[in-house]
């Protein structure tokens, strides 16, 4: 419950129900997404004849996902974390509560691997997602850019 307790948002009650919840055996699931979709943290996929209707999540333990969806809130708050700035990135597309309930599942994946491997949390940085997406970064801001009406001639920087 220690390791658990290294991950953003999470804290002591969040670490008991988590573990109360899902046991600390994870060989019963095969992977960190099975996982997820038993509890009940997958968005649905109902499309039919081409038209996408509703995406919602299917029911699960309630008392995880309550406490999972407190920590996605909490870890939203947090500044200089990486689930922070995940929250951050999927709010202005997706919502609040989407976003919760996404940085809530993370959470849950994170849980399974500290439980199923062992090693602690080990916090990447809010620039994670620019850092390993660097080339999508890149065309997202110069097509920003245009559409604001600049023009920009990219040079890469020399090592000083």
């Amino acid at each position: 419950m220690e390791r658990l307790l290294t991950i953003p948002g999470v804290q002591h009650r969040t670490a008991e129900v988590i573990v109360a919840e899902i046991g600390l055996d994870m060989s019963q699931f095969a992977s960190a997404a099975h996982l997820a979709g038993w509890a009940g943290l997958c968005p649905g996929n109902h499309e039919s004849a081409g038209k996408r209707r509703s995406g919602k999540t299917r029911k699960g333990s309630t008392w995880l996902r309550t406490a999972l969806i407190e920590s996605g809130t909490a870890a939203g708050r947090t500044k200089a974390t990486a689930l922070g700035a995940r929250y951050r990135r999927l709010m202005r597309h997706r919502g609040h509560e989407k976003a919760v309930v996404a940085v809530g599942r993370h959470i849950l994946e994170i849980s399974f691997h500290i439980l199923a491997t062992g090693p602690t949390y080990r916090e990447l940085g809010p620039d994670y997602f620019t850092r390993v997406h660097a080339e999508r970064t890149k065309r997202r801001c110069l097509r920003q850019l245009a559409q604001l009406g600049y023009q920009v001639a990219l040079s890469t920087k020399e090592a000083a």
